[in-house]
């Protein structure tokens, strides 16, 4: 059990890291980025945003890295 919280700790860091750097290039003046894909809807008083490129996106990143963690980690034994 050890390791399991030693890695939910390393996660838990590296998304408070992730979100504070976000929050330092908004205040920055970096605006959020929108990719192709991404659906805006602004309409009077109302407006919709759902970011379907982005989220495809980080989707496949993740695959990619968590498939070569698994590799590495089924390599070392």
């Amino acid at each position: 059990m050890g390791t399991v919280g030693k890695t939910l700790l390393l996660l838990g860091f590296a998304m408070v890291g992730i979100g504070l750097l976000l929050i330092g290039l908004e205040r920055l003046g970096v605006r959020q980025w929108r990719l192709p894909g991404d659906i805006a809807i602004q309409r009077d008083g109302f407006s919709f945003y759902f970011p379907l490129g982005t989220s495809i996106l980080i989707s496949i990143i993740l695959s990619l890295v968590l498939s070569f963690i698994a590799w590495l980690s089924m390599r070392a034994r």
